[in-house]
């Protein structure tokens, strides 16, 4: 049974870094902040667990500024649990504002069993979904940028061609002959991403007839056209 949600003015998701379908089945966002608190303190969560130390040395400031990394300030901590466990779970979610597209990625956990007290297992914190939440955000944030139109029930592409939703898993022709082909590689990319598959990049080279290396240099290119959010090492698709 999930506690009780706080007033609606606490409402973790109101600026749309994190919302509940970001989440995977089982897990869910109460509308309150970390700590049972009507507001949001990540900037004092930040300062009790030392993760600001850098900001209170003024060199160390300094190089940050002038080095071409990510900020490390204005991390947001948000608060989920897990419905069947009541396992308690801060995420730390980070604006990559030197990205493109511009990303947020998960830069802090905190991991809290329901009853205090209780072990942490490398098994248990192996199975939090942080990447899957982490995706999750990203293809939200970045179908929201898009800059697609769809009118009568297709999508209008750059060149000003239209292409019917459901058409999208059709095979997408050669690159060299076909306008704003990359745009179609991202469109059937997240067509099936959005449809939950693993490894979209064999799905396309199966839907496309060619070799699963072509596939994924499709998709590369895509990517460095900012028609993709970035991929992560390791992770196929």
């Amino acid at each position: 049974m999930r506690p009780p949600d706080a007033p609606p003015w606490a409402n973790q998701s109101q600026d749309g870094l994190l919302v509940q379908t970001d989440l995977p089945d089982g897990w869910y966002l109460p509308n309150r902040y970390p700590g049972e608190r009507s507001d949001d303190a990540s900037a004092e969560i930040d300062k009790l667990l030392g993760y600001n130390d850098w900001a209170n040395n003024e060199e160390q400031a300094q190089g940050q500024q002038e080095s071409d990394q990510n900020e490390t300030i204005d991390g947001r901590w948000r608060y989920i649990e897990h419905e069947a466990t009541h396992t308690r779970v801060m995420i730390r979610l980070q604006r990559q504002l030197l990205g493109v597209p511009e990303e947020i990625r998960i830069t802090g956990v905190i991991y809290l069993p329901w009853r205090p007290g209780d072990p942490i297992t490398s098994q248990l914190l192996r199975e939090l979904p942080t990447a899957r939440i982490e995706a999750a955000i990203n293809r939200r944030l970045f179908a929201m940028k898009r800059t697609e139109t769809i009118t009568g029930g297709k999508i209008v592409l750059p060149s000003g061609r239209k292409v019917s939703e459901r058409n999208l898993l059709k095979p997408l022709g050669d690159p060299k002959k076909v306008p704003d082909f990359y745009e179609l590689v991202a469109l059937q990319h997240g067509r099936l991403t959005q449809q939950g598959d693993a490894n979209p990049s064999a799905t396309m080279a199966e839907l496309n007839s060619v070799a699963l290396s072509t596939a994924q240099g499709w998709i590369t290119k895509a990517r460095e056209r900012g028609l993709l959010p970035p991929g992560r090492r390791g992770r196929a698709g």
